[in-house]
């Protein structure tokens, strides 16, 4: 019997050890380096390598809003914008342990002038170039001017474009102005359009900046597309809104950010969207404010036309002043590299 209980109680230490699984230990990525090479022919391609002892994955932050995930730690970028970017990478190892590095890169991207309106004709604006949209009804905004094609609302001297919002009744309106638009004689698809304007300032005007897909009038709006390069209402003075619209983000849904430009009503900036396959980057000065991420699943994938106008009032415009007779959206050029 002793016997017995002593070989039931080997055996069981016997099996009870052969069940116990190793313990595996961390691993940590080590050595790791990261070198690019710039391509010197100005097409923004860079090749970056990446190596790490124990490392299975890369994740590469091109410093412009882009991630990707790279096995091999090697991969060629395309810079679409001239720049110095900060490139991180991170190394992980098959049970997830990181090491980071870093290293400061400068691209060089050669854009050339594609079209171009500089205004340095009197008159009237550029009828091969700008088309208008007439009339009132609100614009799907609640606005409250009547656009017109007159030149009291939309003329060229002195090398610039005014596009003039005055209060005056026509045709159920108490306020006129223009909205020229590039529709049927220009669009383009990527690339970087940029425009130099001052801004008016009284409250109730609404200038904008702004690209629509050229399929507006077969899959409607949002499904077009929209992007907002410049938005200012003056009774935010100062503050420019870059804003896209979509499907899902539409109306004041819109994907957006706004900056602070203390003088824009009373000097010329430049504002401008530099855009590609990729992403959509809104810059004033050249100085980037708003980077967004773009894809296949987006409508900016197509070619765009051009919008230049000022309302009055409206859902994002607001309250006029009283004191409201006229103010000029003023505009140097408008133009586009690719």
């Amino acid at each position: 019997m002793k016997y017995f209980i002593v070989v039931i109680f080997a055996s069981f230490y016997f099996f009870s050890c052969g069940k116990k699984e190793p313990v595996s230990s961390a691993i940590t990525p080590t050595n790791l380096t990261l070198n690019a090479v710039v391509n010197s022919n100005n097409s923004g391609n860079v090749n970056f390598t990446a190596s790490a002892t124990n490392a299975v994955m890369y994740e590469f932050d091109f410093g412009n809003g882009i991630f990707q995930n790279v096995v091999s730690g090697m991969v060629t970028y395309k810079y679409f914008a001239s720049g110095t970017y900060t490139v991180k990478v991170v190394a992980k190892s098959s049970t997830g342990q990181t090491v980071s590095a870093a290293i400061t890169i400068t691209v060089s991207v050669m854009q050339t002038l594609v079209w171009s309106d500089e205004f340095n004709s009197n008159g009237l604006p550029d009828g091969n170039k700008w088309g208008y949209d007439l009339g009132g009804g609100g614009w799907g905004n609640n606005e409250l001017q009547n656009y017109t094609n007159r030149l009291d609302n939309a003329y060229i001297t002195n090398g610039t474009l005014k596009i003039v919002a005055k209060a005056e009744a026509l045709n159920g309106s108490n306020y006129t102005s223009a909205r020229l638009l590039s529709k049927s004689k220009y669009s383009f698809k990527y690339g970087k359009i940029e425009m130099s304007a001052k801004l008016p300032s009284t409250a109730g005007s609404w200038p904008a900046f702004w690209l629509l897909g050229d399929n507006i009038n077969t899959v409607s709006w949002p499904a077009c597309g929209e992007i907002d390069i410049m938005e200012h209402v003056a009774n935010q003075l100062n503050k420019i809104h870059n804003t896209i619209h979509y499907p899902g983000f539409s109306g004041g849904n819109g994907v957006t950010s706004n900056t602070i430009v203390p003088t824009a009503t009373t000097a010329f900036h430049k504002y401008t969207l530099d855009w590609n396959s990729v992403t959509m980057q809104f810059l004033i000065d050249d100085v980037l404010v708003f980077t967004i991420p773009n894809n296949t699943s987006k409508p900016f994938n197509q070619p765009f036309f051009v919008i230049l106008n000022q309302a009055v009032g409206g859902n994002f415009g607001g309250a006029v002043s009283p004191s409201f007779t006229n103010d000029v959206f003023e505009i140097d050029y408008v133009r586009v590299y690719q």
